[in-house]
């Protein structure tokens, strides 16, 4: 018996960027509203997850999207970009890394495995494209997250500003090996 929880890789269409900046709104706001000032949050939201900008990043070569069904019911995905510079020195090769950008999850289905799912897929995807390092950004505040990542073994290389509305936060910068 088939489980009904479907990973796919996103189509490049204006339904999926849609669906994409949904959920992208509700997950980061679910995530990050109760420690972070309302008009900030705003900011970014209205900035990041229009329905036009997430077409823009689902057109992008380099990118792809894994998105988890629950039936017909988009749950979770994750954005993975290949040859990333996150947590290099400026002029060292970007090839043969993947970037997890996001692993996002809805509320409803934290602590079902979903992300772990995800994150499964997202090392299967890099090691398709013969990557040998995963890097991936994570607010130092998320707890939760960063002792995630550190489960699928994800070590602390870096650190980098990531701006928030006005507010300008500081993210880990997590490596794997492959």
């Amino acid at each position: 018996m088939s489980s009904p929880l479907r990973i796919t890789v996103a189509k490049r269409t204006s339904p999926v960027a849609t669906q994409l900046a949904e959920l992208g709104r509700q997950t980061f706001q679910a995530t990050f509203a109760a420690d972070n000032r309302p008009e900030d949050m705003a900011a970014y939201l209205a900035e990041n997850f229009t329905p036009e900008k997430q077409l823009i990043e689902l057109q992008n070569p380099q990118a792809t999207f894994l998105l988890a069904h629950m039936q017909l019911e988009l749950v979770g995905y994750a954005k993975l970009l290949l040859n990333s510079a996150l947590g290099l020195e400026e002029g060292k090769p970007m090839a043969g890394r993947l970037e997890i950008e996001r692993l996002y999850v809805r509320e409803d289905w934290l602590g079902t495995g979903l992300g772990a799912t995800l994150m499964r897929r997202a090392i299967e995807e890099a090691r398709t494209h013969s990557c040998r390092t995963i890097v991936l950004g994570v607010w130092e505040h998320n707890r939760r997250a960063v002792e995630f990542y550190k489960r699928f073994g994800f070590r602390e290389i870096g650190r980098h500003e990531f701006q928030l509305g006005d507010d300008i936060q500081n993210d880990l910068i997590l490596r794997k090996g492959l």
